[in-house]
């Protein structure tokens, strides 16, 4: 489509946000988004890009001191991040160590619409335990579905509508690769028509429609508790040219054509006991990753013909852990494992600066030149991306319980997701 001239594209947008608004109220059938003007979602792990960037408007305030919350709903316990639609918010809860459930919420009021339950608890490893073996995985949502990952290696494809599932497969029980040890961890992706899951020890490309497996790679991995299943969540990139998807595994970081399947490039990862955990973040036809007890990579991919190289560009002593970064700029902004944040000069790898101590982990979520950072212990940290020296704005506590969910905001809205519960928070 050819660039609108530029009053005409002034005077239309209002009407454009209002009108996908709408369409995505009538999508899910009911009523009307809390606000006039809301159109903006989060739609899966990290946001619409997966890469923890807001959309752009409206623009962070000054400090903490607007934020006030609208409302609070108490829930079985959870890891998975929250999902916006235009109208309701869905989340997950593990229920008596018996059953995964999702609930869709009224986004204005918190009310719940529908809930959907199965079958699916497990326990995790006791070094593990101490955390929790609740669900994991956020949900991916298309406007029309939502795609959740149950602990015990299930993909469950539900109606957003009303809740009705469309399909489910059984990975363990399909391919017999037994349910990993640790549960089904990484955030399922949506690309177009297909669903994409680091599942049944391997990757697999799913139709949306029907749950039918297109292919599966990656399946030559080893069958240990230190190598089955997975942590990191996928992402699409365009690298060297080559549109495709990256995959980290517990051992190494890949491309895989989205088409075949077929694997375009591989590279291992240094890590302990398989915790490649991050999720890989995409610069140019560069990528980040962090790992726990190991170092911080960044890795140069190359593409000459048909061959792909994947270089060492350089290495940074902080080990990351399970908070990803953002990048803003030519710097990124990465939570280690021992709670500190660093910010990172991407051209050398070298440390501008690095914090005291905060909590073990951070959900970030940057906008401009803003990050607001949720640790686990429900502090909301408001901080300028500033390369030279950490500079706190404000700081805040919001949730009384752990927040070991990542943060997600539509509009002016902020959804924190509890071990227990779930508060949506509006600025003034």
């Amino acid at each position: 489509m050819k660039a609108l001239p530029q009053i005409l594209a002034f005077d239309l947008r209002p009407k454009l946000r209002c009108w996908r608004g709408a369409i995505a109220s009538l999508m899910l059938g009911v009523g009307a988004a809390p606000a006039a003007d809301v159109a903006q979602t989060w739609p899966q792990w990290r946001g619409p890009n997966r890469d923890a960037q807001a959309p752009s408007a409206p623009a962070w305030p000054d400090d903490l001191k607007g934020l006030e919350r609208v409302w609070r709903v108490e829930l079985g316990s959870s890891y998975s991040g929250p999902i916006i639609a235009a109208d309701r918010i869905f989340t997950t809860e593990s229920v008596k160590d018996e059953f995964e459930a999702v609930h869709a919420l009224d986004r204005a009021t918190g009310k719940e619409i529908w809930k959907t339950q199965w079958k699916g608890s497990m326990d995790v490893p006791f070094f593990a335990a101490r955390n929790g073996d609740w669900i994991r995985a956020t949900p991916a949502y298309d406007g029309q579905a939502l795609f959740v990952a149950g602990m015990r290696d299930v993909l469950v494809c539900l109606e957003a509508a009303d809740g009705k599932e469309r399909w489910r497969i059984d990975f363990a029980e399909k391919y017999g690769t037994g349910v990993p040890a640790f549960g089904f961890v990484p955030s399922p992706l949506v690309d177009g028509e297909f669903v994409y899951a680091q599942a049944a020890d391997s990757f697999v490309k799913l139709k949306k429609s029907s749950g039918d497996v297109v292919w599966r790679a990656l399946d030559d991995k080893p069958g240990s508790m230190m190598d089955d299943g997975g942590f990191s969540s996928p992402v699409l990139a365009t690298i060297a040219g080559v549109r495709q998807i990256v995959v980290q595994t517990r051992r190494e970081l890949c491309g895989l054509n989205p088409e075949s399947g077929a694997v375009l490039w591989r590279k291992d990862v240094p890590s302990f006991r398989g915790c490649n955990i991050l999720t890989p973040t995409i610069i140019g036809d560069d990528i980040l990753t962090s790992t726990y007890q190991n170092k911080t990579f960044f890795y140069g991919v190359a593409r000459e013909g048909e061959a792909w190289t994947v270089s060492d560009k350089w290495t940074s002593k902080g080990q990351g852990y399970m908070s990803s970064p953002v990048v803003i700029g030519k710097h990124a902004y990465l939570p280690l494992g021992n709670g500190r944040l660093v910010c990172l000069d991407l051209a050398s790898g070298a440390e501008t600066w690095r914090t005291n101590k905060f909590g073990a982990y951070w959900s970030m979520i940057a906008k401009g030149d803003r990050v607001l950072a949720l640790d686990e212990t429900g502090e909301l940290v408001l901080f300028a991306a500033n390369p030279t020296e950490f500079q706190l704005i404000d700081r805040r506590k919001i949730a009384e319980e752990e927040c070991w969910a990542h943060l997600a905001t539509a509009d002016r809205e902020l959804a924190v997701r509890e071990l227990k519960g779930l508060s949506l928070w509006r600025w003034k």
